[in-house]
């Protein structure tokens, strides 16, 4: 086993957290991050947490929907997969397991990595039990045809159920557009088609090529020391190959040019939806893209989109705009869901907010507001184990650097207004975006469907 571990103090925020809630006493040392390697080389982020008896796991394979090739919706079915059936155990066995031992396991896929989490009790012989269900899941997953059957049947539901929703629609044409014929492009649900051809083979060589230990994060947090974490990681990725980590994925393209796209939609509602290639996980910009966002669009009501969309016009119950980093620039995003009479008008009342913060960037007080809505908030984001976890995994799958969130606070507290702007102006593009509108009736189809 390797040793190279590192300890860097958690965190800094904690005092934040200890002081909003007025207690006394010594301050406890703050948590450590502790990392190495297994001995078949999957990397391991570990926080010790003795508070309660419990250990919660993250074990994050580079296994998401970006590597599903021709096969759209091969990673997340695979992840689904896992819990249907395993070693000797079938999804009912694998169930009971769990349950009688107050345990919780989950899995899934998003565009970048395959998630599987447990949580258990300490105490045994709860915390063996559920520990080799969660080993064997990703090493001997058996991938039954009746399983597979009944997913699909599932997913299919499923994604009839996304064409009813404008908003999801909406959601993945949008993606289509920004993305083009990179695999973010692709919905990680995949499509009717893709799903209907997905076979056991596919699903086998999939877990084949991707579950292996050296394509593997192992987050752990809870009450255990060292060795006992050392000997937890060593049990959940023996079952796994070696293998080797992935290569990088395709870069993201500019988009060159606007791109609009209307869809009729039976509703009397209209879903605007409009965005571009954002940032990746550990972008140099990614503390002042977030805070400036969190002005323009991510503050809920107090955001200058909302002031200005249903505030002051009223053309709106809620809107909104985001950064989805991912190991390749994920997407900037911004919508609204307004009348099918006034979708005209709020998209361009959304997208003029847009260009006057590109222009001008925030005010002080503006800047001075988001700053302690953020710092202030954070401690609640990592109040739990689960919460805690989340970010080792992260960390750790996106090799950010282990200091990130000790550093978090201060990193938000030294943007400036200037940064903000300059930064927006280099990274987002009004002229450049792609807009999908969703609803609308014919007069208005015709009108939006003409621009671009």
């Amino acid at each position: 086993m390797c040793t190279d571990h590192h300890r860097y103090t958690l965190w800094s925020s904690a005092l934040v957290l200890f002081g909003a809630l007025g207690s006394v006493g010594t301050l406890q040392a703050a948590p450590e991050i502790q990392t190495w390697h297994t001995a078949n080389g999957a990397r391991v982020l570990f926080v010790a947490s003795p508070e309660l008896p419990m250990v919660d796991v993250n074990l994050a394979f580079d296994a998401g929907s970006a590597r599903d090739g021709e096969r759209s919706g091969l990673a997340s079915m695979t992840a689904e997969m896992l819990t249907q059936g395993a070693g000797d155990w079938d999804a009912d066995a694998i169930a009971a397991r769990i349950e009688d031992v107050g345990a919780k396991l989950g899995a899934g896929a998003d565009r970048d990595k395959t998630s599987v989490s447990l949580r258990t009790l300490t105490r045994q012989p709860a915390m063996d039990t559920a520990v080799e269900t969660l080993a064997t899941l990703v090493s001997a997953p058996t991938f039954a045809d009746a399983d597979l059957e009944r997913e699909r049947r599932n997913r299919l539901i499923a994604l009839r159920q996304d064409e009813e929703s404008p908003r999801t629609v909406g959601q993945k044409a949008l993606y289509r557009k920004i993305f083009g014929s990179h695999p973010y492009a692709a919905d990680p649900s995949g499509t009717t088609e893709s799903v209907t051809a997905i076979t056991r083979d596919d699903l086998i060589d999939f877990h084949r090529r991707h579950y292996t230990a050296a394509n593997a994060v192992v987050a752990i947090v809870g009450a255990l020391d060292r060795p006992q974490a050392e000997a937890l990681a060593e049990r959940i990725t023996a079952g796994l190959p070696k293998g080797e980590r992935m290569g990088p994925l395709p870069d993201v393209a500019e988009l060159d040019a606007a791109i609009t796209e209307q869809i009729d939609f039976p509703s009397s509602q209209t879903t605007v939806v409009a965005g571009q290639p954002g940032m990746r996980r550990g972008d140099p910009d990614y503390f002042t893209l977030y805070v400036g966002n969190h002005i323009l669009g991510g503050s809920g009501l107090v955001s200058l989109l909302m002031e200005e969309i249903r505030e002051k016009r009223g053309l709106s119950y809620s809107t909104y705009s985001y950064f989805l980093p991912l190991a390749q620039p994920g997407p900037f995003l911004m919508g609204l869901q307004t009348k099918n009479d006034q979708a005209d008008q709020a998209r361009g009342v959304m997208l003029d907010t847009l260009r006057r913060f590109i222009e001008s960037g925030p005010s002080e007080a503006e800047l001075t507001a988001a700053k302690k809505n953020i710092t202030g908030g954070f401690p609640l984001r990592i109040a739990s184990n689960s919460d805690i976890v989340g970010y080792l995994a992260v960390i750790g799958f996106y090799d950010l650097p282990l200091d990130y969130l000790d550093r978090f606070t201060g990193r938000i507290e030294a943007v400036t207004a200037e940064q903000i702007k300059d930064a927006f102006s280099r990274r987002l593009h009004p002229d450049r975006l792609a807009i999908v509108t969703v609803g609308g009736g014919t007069e208005q189809t015709a009108r939006v469907g003409g621009e671009g």
